[in-house]
Formats: C-alpha cells, sequence, structure tokens
C-alpha cells in the first residue's frame, strides 16, 4: 500500500495513532460508532493515498516537534583541524613602562587577579623625575595663572596695558598644556610617587600564568614583568587551505567535535595567508550556547563550502524512512502529510532535495521521527 492516513493525538504518555482513510479521517472523529467493517471498506477505496497525519497545533506543541522552512543551499562538508586558544584581548604580557628595582611581587601564577590590580612594584629612579617634571609643570601653571589674574586686574584699572594682559594669559596657557603632558607622562608610566615607587598592574581581568621577575631584580624598560590570560575567553583556530579563505564567510555555522562532544559554532573571522610560510587560511569561530573546552584543547570542524542557491536543504533530522522511501513530513492544515523526497548530501546539519519539494512547504524538523513512529504503531494496529 503506497499510503495510509493517520490520526494522531497527544495523551498524557505521548501520541498514539488511529489508523483511517483519508476520506474516513473526518467521520472517525465525529462519528467514533463506526464499524471495523466500514472502516476496512473505506480503507479499501482509498488504497493508494498518501500517508496524512491528523494533528492539532497544540499537540504538535506538546510533541516538542519543530516546523521549519525549506532553505536554499547545498555545498560540501570540508573537515577542518583546528585548537583552542585564548583571544587576541584575553592575553597580556605586562611590561615595565620604566627600568626600575622590584621592591615587591605581589602575585604567583595561578592567581587571579582583576583588571588594574598591582602585580610588582618597582623603585625607579626615572619614574621619580617624571613626578617631579609633572609636579614643577603644574606649579608653573599656577604661577602663570596667578600672573594673568594680576595683570588683568592692573589692565581694568588702567595700570598696564591691555596687551600685557594677553601676553600673560598666552603664557598661562602654555604653563597649563605643559602640565598636562607632564601629567600624562607620569600617569603612563605608572603614576609613580614622588620617591619613584609605582605598582605596575594587569589591564586584563584573569589568572596569572607566569612572573619573570623577582624580588630584588632589575626590570628593564619594555621587559616582560608577568604574564595573564583570561580562560573564560577563547575561540576556536582552525587552519585550513588557502582555497577556503573565498569559500568561508563570517557568520557561517559549522559543527565542532571537541573532547566533551559536539556543539555549534559561528565564524568569526578569516584571515587569508596567516600562514607566513604555508600561507594557509586561519578561521577563527566562537561557540553558540556552549562552552569551549580549555584552552589548548583540540578540536575538530565541519563546515559547509561551494554553497549552491537553487539547491533546497532541510534540518537532517528531518528527512525519515517511512516503508523503505526516503520522506519528509510536510505541514498541512490538519496535520502533516508524508511525502517522498530524493536527497542529494548532507552538509553540515542540513541534506539536500533533489526532488519532492518545491520549496515553499514547511516540514517537521527535530523530532520529526516522533512522527514516524506513530505513523508506523498505526499502520500495525490497522493490520490487525
Amino acid at each position: 500500500m503506497a499510503g495510509v492516513a493517520a490520526i494522531v493525538v497527544l495523551g498524557g504518555a505521548g501520541l498514539f495513532a488511529m489508523i483511517r482513510s483519508p476520506a474516513e479521517a473526518p467521520a472517525a472523529a465525529s462519528e467514533a460508532g463506526h464499524s471495523e467493517e466500514e472502516g476496512d471498506h473505506a480503507g479499501d477505496e482509498e488504497d493508494g493515498e498518501e500517508g496524512v497525519i491528523v494533528v492539532t497545533a497544540a499537540q504538535i506543541a506538546a510533541a516538542d516537534i519543530a516546523i521549519v522552512a525549506v532553505t536554499g543551499g547545498g555545498g560540501g562538508e570540508t573537515r577542518l583541524s583546528g585548537r583552542v586558544e585564548p583571544m587576541t584581548d584575553a592575553r597580556a604580557a605586562v611590561a615595565a613602562s620604566v627600568a626600575g628595582r622590584v621592591e615587591r611581587v605581589l602575585v604567583a601564577p595561578g592567581q587571579s587577579v582583576r583588571a588594574g590590580q598591582p602585580l610588582v612594584v618597582l623603585v625607579s629612579g626615572d619614574a621619580a623625575s617624571l613626578r617631579a617634571d609633572a609636579d614643577a609643570a603644574e606649579a608653573n601653571a599656577i604661577a602663570a595663572e596667578q600672573a594673568h589674574s594680576r595683570e588683568e586686574s592692573l589692565a581694568d584699572q588702567g595700570v598696564v596695558a591691555r596687551r600685557d594682559a594677553e601676553i600673560a594669559h598666552a603664557e598661562a596657557l602654555s604653563a597649563q598644556a605643559a602640565a598636562r603632558a607632564a601629567r600624562a607622562r607620569a600617569t603612563a608610566a605608572g603614576s609613580p610617587s614622588a620617591s619613584g615607587r609605582l605598582n605596575v598592574t594587569s589591564p586584563i581581568s584573569g589568572v596569572v600564568t607566569s612572573v619573570q621577575v623577582g624580588p630584588g631584580g632589575f626590570a628593564a624598560q619594555g621587559g616582560v614583568i608577568a604574564e595573564v590570560t583570561n580562560p573564560a575567553r577563547v575561540e576556536i583556530v582552525f587552519n585550513a587551505p588557502p582555497a577556503l579563505a573565498g569559500q568561508v564567510r563570517v557568520g557561517s555555522t559549522m559543527r565542532v567535535q571537541g573532547p566533551a562532544g559536539e556543539f555549534d559554532a559561528v565564524v568569526a573571522g578569516v584571515a587569508a595567508g596567516a600562514g607566513v610560510e604555508s600561507g594557509a587560511t586561519a578561521i577563527r569561530a566562537r561557540p553558540t550556547g556552549s562552552l569551549l573546552p580549555p584552552a589548548g584543547s583540540a578540536v575538530t570542524g565541519v563546515i559547509v563550502t561551494g554553497e549552491t542557491s537553487g539547491t533546497l536543504t532541510v534540518p537532517f533530522e528531518a528527512v525519515q524512512t517511512v516503508e523503505g522511501r526516503t520522506v519528509v513530513f510536510v505541514r498541512t492544515a490538519t496535520g502533516f502529510r508524508v511525502v517522498p523526497v530524493l536527497v542529494g548530501r548532507r552538509a553540515g546539519d542540513r541534506t539536500e532535495i533533489l526532488r519532492g519539494l518545491t520549496g515553499d512547504e514547511r516540514v517537521a524538523g527535530t523530532n520529526a521521527f516522533l512522527l514516524k513512529a506513530e505513523l508506523a504503531k498505526g499502520e500495525a494496529e490497522h493490520g490487525h
């Protein structure tokens, strides 16, 4: 028999099916007293009709069956190897802005720190000079402003020429600019005290991975003091063939296999020629709705490439096998209709549909297997 119609009802324990012919299904809903002989006779008359499952929207929602549109796409799968790495802004090599002696080390490897937290204390003669310059420039600015005020007052009284007041004003502005520059230099050096003591702080929150200096040691200007990494800000970096740079777009989805299982990810960046010697393409991806394994973990990914706009695709879980035929369950006004299809390649979480759909349909996606199971159960009951 090419197909049957099924009335699917969601009960407290799940779905159950009652097999009827398409012509008899409405009558069955209103006339429960029809005889089995009449039902069999109607079923014989409607032999050859396509399978129909009658179910309400509430029952679909209760069974958690997703209704999805048929979309374009297609393409092939490309498998990539990658590794979980910290994001660019999740790693900091904290350096000394001025040369100085290490007075104290305030952290140790493995310790969590917040942004702005001191890591070491330096004592620097250069830093003391920068602080002295800032203080002197500030004093000059104050003196210049006071001189300007006096000249303005005398000019108002006619004791001095207005030009003298204007010159004093210009000198005050120049002194203020010099003071701002001196303060900025001192701030860039770590805002040292008058004695040249300053804190080298972490620019990010994270975990200290290494400390390069010890108490009593000397830190050269620009020398690394400590390294800090934020373990929560990680991403996947795949090394891909150069040709893939033109086929992968930011925002493309992919499936990733990690130590703890599979999860979905989205492409965050594609850098052609990232490998200087090999010319490989670097693909950066971030998970959607899941946590990544720790930094350094090896992973593999599958991404769809060579997409074709004229190809129809459905979620791979929408494709089921019923009585040896490959089918999908197309949504109708009263439930679902079993539609045979010819499938092509599977790319990522989508399967190509080469024949059987027009592209305007909406089909059962997630949990479509429940419809298949209930249809099979209804057919078994009908056989009795």
